[in-house]
């Protein structure tokens, strides 16, 4: 039986900054309405996308280079199912963890959740035009 994710993992990504490298930096926070992030998604002709990490399954820390490994896997997945993404990296906003990750253009919100347990994440954000990013939890509490 899977460990379930705890109340301090949630808190901790509710709380985090996920900055998003385009042609400038663009910082989204959970539950934060996000202009920067809008234009950016719809720039790409979009109306969602998902902020998304292969690295440290389960909330394991792994190695960057097995980080590195599975964030291409992730990034191959991304490209081939036609996707425009952007690498970006999800931080402690007081400097404790960072994690590579995307920001994945287009994709739906099932499609999101079901990348996310394929990599076994336990999180992912999900982002709408006009909408507050939203973390979604894929594994129980």
């Amino acid at each position: 039986m899977p460990v379930a994710i705890s109340s301090e993992q949630i808190d901790a990504y509710q709380k985090a900054d996920y900055v998003v490298f385009s042609d400038r930096q663009v910082v989204l926070r959970v539950g934060r309405k996000n202009a920067e992030l809008d234009e950016l998604i719809s720039t790409e002709g979009a109306t969602t996308a998902a902020f998304i990490t292969a690295a440290n399954p389960r909330g394991d820390k792994r190695s960057d280079t097995e980080n590195g490994v599975a964030n291409a896997a992730l990034q191959s997945f991304v490209s081939a199912a036609g996707y425009p993404h952007f690498w970006g990296e999800g931080r402690d906003p007081f400097g404790g963890w960072s994690e590579p990750s995307f920001l994945v253009i287009g994709i739906y919100r099932a499609n999101a959740e079901a990348l996310g347990q394929l990599f076994e994440q336990n999180a992912i954000v999900f982002c709408e035009v006009g909408r507050a990013p939203e973390l979604i939890v894929l594994r129980g509490e």
